[in-house]
């Protein structure tokens, strides 16, 4: 448990989310992307979770978008018919399908952030409002609640070493919205402004060092499909885009590619600036479920996560991600992904639970329902006319 939950030190603005490392000299982040469950969720992706927090022993939680499927949070039952619009229960239901993701966290004492992804923003609830139900956890970082240049969600998390500098940090970006023109996934003019502005003044107070950092996005940069190559569809690795198939170029990436990259725009220049600044030494990210790689693409590092959903698509590669930073070595850090395997095993009762809850198997769960209830109905039936036949008999 962290009992420690923010730096008591008051010499810099930047120290409302600064978190210190711990006595053996590490700091561990788990990141869990694309959570995206609703009001009843699937208990194999709860299970997980407690799982990687009770194991992993994380420091800090980021929640990297799709926290909720925000664009579903009033279907109906288990059909993904959409119901009503109605702003109070749509934010009733958003708080309590949070609670389930929140509150293990909460309990274990384990402090957490958060970034926006698209489905977070698919209703009528605000970015303002969902903000609150996070700040209602007192394990919840302050995030960004006075810098109105950005988004609540745009705001740098100091890892400070014993004399209350920091020695590592975090970027935590917004890059995906939704408003009345539309969805977007871009970065903003003014969070590109915020990063080069945020990263002179932790290199204040670093002595004029840059801080050596991560940055966390919910939607890949564009530069992030540079780690692809067009190749055959008989290419072991192979996944369609389009009309065409590509795969990683195993010469600048290591990992999963399950889908085509779904990259978002940096229109003004997010990339460049982190070329150009120096501190970053990965951009994370989530949203595509199916890949899971950690790649490098004209000299800045690229790691990509898989879904942790078992509500929406993620196959075997559904889990999370651990970060592990060094207090005397502040330009390694280490990083592994965990899957629902590792982290449950597959013996008989973890692949129930996960034959049961993946959403790939659900078509075929209600089918065999379905098959399982008429076959009982059948049943007796035919039992009632043979009772019938011999009493009359």
């Amino acid at each position: 448990m962290n009992d420690k939950m923010n730096l008591q030190s008051g010499d810099s603005p930047l120290t409302g989310n600064a978190l210190p490392f711990g006595a053996d000299g590490t700091f561990r982040i788990l990141q869990v992307s694309d959570p995206q469950d609703m009001v009843h969720p699937r208990r194999a992706m709860l299970k997980m979770l407690d799982r990687a927090y009770d194991t992993l022993h994380p420091d800090l939680i980021l929640f990297t978008g799709d926290n909720t499927l925000g664009n579903h949070l009033l279907d109906f039952g288990p059909l993904r018919i959409e119901t009503l619009h109605r702003p109070a229960f749509t934010l009733r239901q958003m708080r309590r399908s949070l609670k389930h993701i929140l509150m293990p966290a909460q309990k274990r004492g384990i402090p957490f952030g958060m970034i926006y992804g698209n489905h977070d923003d698919m209703n009528d609830v605000t970015k303002a409002e969902q903000f609150a139900l996070y700040r209602a956890y007192s394990r919840c970082l302050p995030m960004n609640g006075t810098d109105e240049t950005v988004d609540c969600d745009t705001y740098a998390i100091p890892v400070c070493g014993r004399t209350g500098k920091p020695v590592w940090n975090l970027y935590m970006l917004d890059s995906a919205w939704n408003d009345e023109n539309g969805q977007f996934w871009r970065i903003k003019k003014e969070t590109v402004e915020w990063y080069k502005r945020t990263g002179a003044a932790l290199a204040e107070q670093n002595g004029g060092k840059r801080v050596p950092s991560l940055m966390f996005l919910h939607v890949p940069l564009p530069q992030t499909k540079d780690l692809c190559v067009p190749c055959s569809e008989n290419d072991p690795g192979a996944v369609k885009d389009g009309d065409g198939w590509v795969r990683l170029d195993t010469e600048k990436a290591q990992g999963v590619l399950g889908e085509p990259v779904s990259a978002g725009e940096d229109p003004y220049g997010l990339f460049g600036a982190i070329k150009e600044n120096g501190d970053v030494k990965a951009v994370v990210t989530g949203h595509d479920h199916l890949n899971c790689f950690d790649g490098e693409t004209d000299g800045v590092r690229l790691i990509q996560s898989g879904a942790a959903s078992f509500r929406c698509y993620g196959g075997r590669i559904r889990g999370v991600r651990l970060f592990t930073l060094y207090e005397k070595e502040p330009e390694r850090f280490d990083t592994s992904y965990y899957t629902y395997d590792m982290l449950c095993g597959r013996g008989p009762a973890a692949a129930a639970r996960y034959y049961w809850d993946a959403d790939e198997w659900t078509a075929t769960k209600y089918k065999a329902l379905g098959g399982t209830v008429l076959g009982a109905a059948a049943l007796g039936t035919a039992i009632r006319i043979l009772k019938r036949k011999k009493k009359g008999g």
